[in-house]
């Protein structure tokens, strides 16, 4: 019993205020409960690696973006914007310094500095996939702990769009333990320790990626509001799109070009579509094939795919018809040449080179990775049968595809290439290149081609800093890969994805496919 009504009075005011004090700890917990946004996404298929170094490939880039940070990167615009590395300046015509981000910590909570870039770039050099690009790059020197020099073996009109590819490693974390082995079980392969928004937290090959957000990202500025993100790959397109209708997932990619007529009618799902760069293109094994050695019959190949009706019937005009590599925002794009479809002309070019009668070859394609390229190979393989080649065509998913494709195990196979430059050199060096293992030219170049002018003229374009004189050595490598009907090229597809309503998913999607999830905003229902 209270003695006094002031007792009581002190006592009841000293209550009040544990209750008002356990109430704001409740509603705390509550709103922070409730703020946790989880995403969920389905995609063709989940990173084969942790490796940002292993492959070089939209699925590495994408799950860089989100792990890791480049030094830079490319806005929606085409501009470059500074991540990583905060501004940088000339020093002489091969040589640019730049200033890193401080305060910046990897995963692990090692700190960021020029050490771990320097050692990436090092790794970079050594990578099968990347080395060609870095090639240009001759040395790095750390000037302190958040300045590093940038020396170029000549000067180089690209070393920005470079940069883009520059992921910093946690030195500390990978050093000792880094080998590159192309779909190896390495330390890298299965572990990942980057300074991007978010932190590998699960990981079932095949089943689904568990990514949480890093807590001590440095980039405060983003709106991004996403904690948690749960990546499934699921392969059938009709699947996917299920998936997303019936509210199990919140984002898709690819969509099917046929399926997206109706998912836009669907309420509260949103389809967005770019036009890209990325080519689809075939390889012709010279090596593997003698028949493919004879520029009639490589010709006559290209005559007998009609480009633009693949685009019209099976991707539902979501592609640009291709008669060459360079897209039309490229240096090196010709406008005089065409996709140039023409049976009777093909049919006489097999005849005049000795395969009236025609041959057999086989074929590989992914049936996972591009947009519906299982049905574009079986429609390529029919169309191809009308100059009198059989196609033993055989698919496979993304994974296996491309330990096929390394080993070029058929005569012809199917590649797509997003030039991440945004630089028909890139489409040279990686495509059409001799194959150099010392200097990783060449190293999707599966046609075995080589003409070694055109080596020389990537190696010019790579030095000339005059916009003008590098269009006509670049056009003059389309040119030749014109004539020399060195490859098919196919379309540039579009890229197209799909999510709810809420998911704002249209500031971070670019033509390049790698949405910038760390900024993603995500509004509660």
């Amino acid at each position: 019993m209270f003695t006094n009504a002031q007792t009581f009075i002190k006592t009841y005011n000293r209550t009040k205020n544990i209750r008002a004090f356990l109430l704001l700890i409740i509603t705390l917990f509550t709103c922070q409960t409730a703020s946790a946004i989880t995403m969920r996404m389905a995609l063709d298929a989940d990173p084969v690696s942790l490796d940002p170094h292993e492959q070089l490939s939209v699925g590495t880039l994408q799950f860089s973006h989100m792990v890791f940070d480049p030094l830079v990167r490319w806005k929606q615009d085409g501009q470059i914007e500074p991540r990583l590395a905060t501004h940088w300046k000339s020093i002489n015509p091969t040589t640019t310094r730049f200033y890193l981000r401080k305060n910046v910590r990897f995963h692990t909570g090692n700190p960021f500095t020029a050490k771990d870039v320097v050692y990436t770039i090092q790794r970079l050099k050594r990578s099968t996939d990347f080395r060609a690009m870095f090639d240009t790059i001759a040395s790095v020197d750390i000037i302190d702990k958040y300045t590093i020099d940038v020396h170029s073996s000549s000067t180089n009109p690209l070393l920005l769009n470079i940069m883009t590819y520059v992921f910093p490693m946690d030195k500390v974390f990978y050093q000792g333990r880094d080998d590159i082995i192309k779909f190896g079980k390495t330390f890298a392969s299965q572990h990942a320790s980057g300074t991007g928004p978010f932190i590998v937290k699960e990981r079932e090959l095949g089943v689904r990626v568990v990514f949480v957000r890093n807590k001590d990202y440095w980039d405060t500025k983003s709106k991004g509001n996403v904690d948690k993100i749960i990546l499934t790959p699921i392969k059938a397109d009709s699947t996917r799109l299920a998936a997303l209708l019936s509210g199990d997932v919140d984002f898709i990619s690819p969509v099917s070009p046929i399926d997206i007529a109706r998912t836009e009618n669907v309420k509260g799902i949103q389809v967005i579509a770019l036009p890209t760069a990325s080519i689809l293109l075939l390889h012709m094994n010279e090596k593997r094939r003698k028949e493919f050695r004879d520029v009639r019959v490589r010709k006559a190949i290209n005559l007998a795919i009609n480009q633009s009706l693949i685009v019209k019937k099976i991707l539902k005009g979501y592609a640009v018809p291709a008669g060459q590599l360079s897209a039309a925002k490229f240096l090196g794009h010709v406008d005089s040449i065409k996709p140039e479809y023409n049976l009777p002309e093909a049919l006489r070019l097999m005849k005049e080179a000795g395969y009236e009668k025609g041959f057999r070859v086989s074929m590989m394609a992914p049936n996972n990775r591009y947009m519906q390229d299982g049905k574009v190979a079986q429609a390529i393989a029919a169309m191809l049968n009308r100059i009198h080649i059989t196609v033993d065509l055989k698919t496979l998913p993304k994974a296996q595809y491309f330990q096929q494709f390394d080993e070029r195990s058929a005569d012809i196979m199917m590649l797509g290439w997003q030039s991440d430059t945004e630089d028909s050199n890139n489409l040279f060096e990686f495509i059409i290149a001799c194959p150099d293992a010392k200097s990783g030219l060449g190293a999707y170049n599966a046609s075995e081609y080589c003409a070694p002018s055109i080596n020389k003229d990537i190696a010019l374009a790579n030095q000339e800093m005059n916009p003008e004189k590098r269009a006509k050595i670049m056009q003059k490598v389309e040119m030749k890969i014109y004539k020399d009907s060195a490859v098919v090229p196919l379309y540039w597809q579009d890229d197209i994805w799909a999510a709810k309503d809420n998911v704002h998913i249209k500031s971070i999607v670019n033509d390049q496919n790698y949405p910038y999830f760390g900024d993603l905003v995500v509004d509660e229902k």
